[in-house]
């Protein structure tokens, strides 16, 4: 019987440089209460915006729950920008997050796109609804990005954990 190749180890997200000034910036606790708050307001603005769509009432309410959502979104986008600045030495597309930062643009570009539709009446507010939920769908995929890091980081520092050393290069994200 032959041995199964092992798995090459998986680059772990943080060095310890890197875990040290995360842990230590205040844009860590920053992401850590925006990221509820706005799935919060995503989930209730979800609920009102398929209320419009299926009834045709609340259009109110359903625009001014897309326009908390987008506020957070650009507020912690925001943030999110200046956390990698402290964490990574760059303000975006640092390697641990590339991919998570380029579909928060995509994120971005469906929100703004609710925007000019509203403020230029270049969408009624049916197709308004429809691109609210486009921007829900992607922001629902890139919410799932960044669980999956907050798992791998959290991996790193078990796998650190059991092997009795110091969590040198995991993170607990």
């Amino acid at each position: 019987m032959s041995k199964q190749p092992e798995k090459p180890a998986r680059k772990p997200l943080y060095t310890a440089e890197q875990r040290k000034r995360r842990d230590a910036t205040r844009w860590t606790l920053v992401q850590g209460i925006l990221a509820p708050v706005q799935f919060l307001a995503f989930a209730v603005s979800l609920v009102l915006v398929m209320w419009f769509l299926w009834t045709g009432q609340g259009y109110g309410a359903a625009t001014a729950s897309i326009l908390v959502k987008t506020g957070l979104l650009y507020t912690i986008m925001v943030t999110g920008a200046i956390w990698e600045k402290v964490v990574f030495g760059q303000y975006l597309f640092a390697e641990a997050f590339f991919w998570e930062d380029v579909f928060s643009f995509a994120v971005i570009a469906l929100h703004t796109g609710y925007l000019y539709g509203l403020l230029t009446g270049a969408l009624d507010p049916t197709a308004q609804m429809l691109v609210a939920l486009a921007a829900y769908g992607a922001y629902v995929v890139n919410a799932g990005q960044f669980l999956w890091k907050l798992r791998m980081a959290r991996l790193d520092a078990e796998a650190s954990a059991a092997r009795g050393t110091p969590d040198l290069e995991g993170a607990t994200a």
